[in-house]
């Protein structure tokens, strides 16, 4: 276990993301294996490193003296959400045929949406994930104001 590797800034602060997940073992395969990620800790909790930040993953529980009135549990409702991992990639259609080759399953292949080309998977526990290529966006199309149809969310 190399501890360069962890989470910590040396100075200032940087982001990861926790998930609740119901099987460690499956997300942290599905986060390494699949996506290509490294892991820096197997449990307690588990970490991977993935492109430039980090995935933190542990199973659900109750409340805890830090957080008196929440409890962790994985999403239940695929159908809703409220949060999601954005990941940019240099080449989406690479990215789409690697990934799913490697089992992962999108829920469209990627889409033109005028400032990006897009599309969303689902890890093992239903959390949503974009890939997404920044396309005409670089050009100075962006997307479409939010609330209105064919908007960019």
């Amino acid at each position: 276990m190399r501890t360069e590797d962890w989470p910590v800034p040396k100075t200032g602060m940087l982001l990861t993301h926790f998930l609740t997940v119901s099987d460690v073992a499956r997300s942290r395969a599905f986060y390494a294996d699949v996506l290509g990620g490294k892991v820096v800790l197997d449990e307690n909790p588990c970490i991977v490193q993935l492109a430039n930040a980090w995935i933190i993953m542990n199973p659900g529980g109750g409340p805890t003296p830090d957080k008196p009135d929440v409890t962790l549990r994985p999403p239940t409702d695929p159908t809703t959400a409220t949060s999601f991992l954005n990941i940019r990639v240099a080449d989406i259609a690479a990215c789409h045929r690697d990934w799913s080759a490697k089992g992962a399953t999108f829920l469209t292949p990627p889409i033109d949406r005028k400032a990006e080309i897009r599309c969303y998977l689902r890890d093992p526990d239903g959390y949503l994930i974009e890939v997404g290529q920044a396309t005409g966006m670089l050009a100075g199309v962006f997307a479409d104001p939010g609330g209105t149809p064919g908007s960019a969310r």
